[in-house]
């Protein structure tokens, strides 16, 4: 089993196929001899999970902006403590579905100009950045469509609609240049295993 301690995080709007290419990714790097963990957020651990149905699930309005930058640290802290710090105090690579610059967009930009109290919140409760976060950049009509049709009871943020999606994309691009020594941008708008091949290039650069 090789060692590599790493924090490699997926970032997109809706419907990117972040999901897809984390779970790909975590098997590919498997593969190649890394002990991996797959996790999300929010969730990745009982009480994270908990929270989790509490942010997604119900009315677009069921909560504040602010509301919900609590609930979200609040999940991320759990997570941190219970999956992804232990994981990387082991050596193992830690691949996660969604992170801190999630919040960073969807509560700090969307829903009013919050940013500086979800980077506060950050700096006193979280304080860790991963090492590589890979943004699976994707039309925002096409990611709406896509995220739509699975269905799912986890679609409050989709229910916004295509106007926040487009907000989401244009502020995660932002993001990527302001954290450029982390970021990586692949375009997802391809099929997954084209998108999956590049990904795993990055990765594995990144590892060495």
């Amino acid at each position: 089993m090789k060692h590599g301690a790493m924090f490699i995080t997926f970032e997109g709007i809706d419907g990117s196929g972040k999901s897809t290419q984390a779970r790909l990714l975590a098997n590919a790097l498997r593969t190649e001899g890394y002990d991996v963990v797959l996790t999300r957020e929010p969730g990745g651990s009982p009480g994270a999970e908990e929270i989790r149905s509490l942010v997604l699930e119900g009315d677009p309005d069921r909560w504040s902006a602010e509301t919900e930058i609590l609930l979200f640290t609040a999940a991320r802290r759990d997570h941190l403590e219970r999956t992804i710090l232990p994981a990387l105090a082991m050596g193992k690579v830690v691949v996660c579905d969604r992170f801190a610059d999630s919040t960073r967009m969807y509560q700090g930009l969307s829903r009013g100009d919050l940013r500086d109290v979800v980077d506060q919140l950050h700096a006193l409760m979280i304080g860790r950045e991963p090492d590589l976060t890979l943004l699976i950049d994707m039309d925002p009509a096409l990611g709406l469509t896509r995220a739509k049709s699975r269905q799912t009871s986890e679609e409050r943020f989709e229910d916004f609609g295509q106007a926040l999606q487009e907000q989401m994309r244009a502020g995660f691009l932002a993001l990527a240049d302001e954290f450029a020594n982390r970021f990586r941008i692949v375009d997802g708008g391809r099929s997954p295993d084209a998108v999956a091949q590049d990904v795993t290039r990055i990765a594995l650069e990144h590892m060495a």
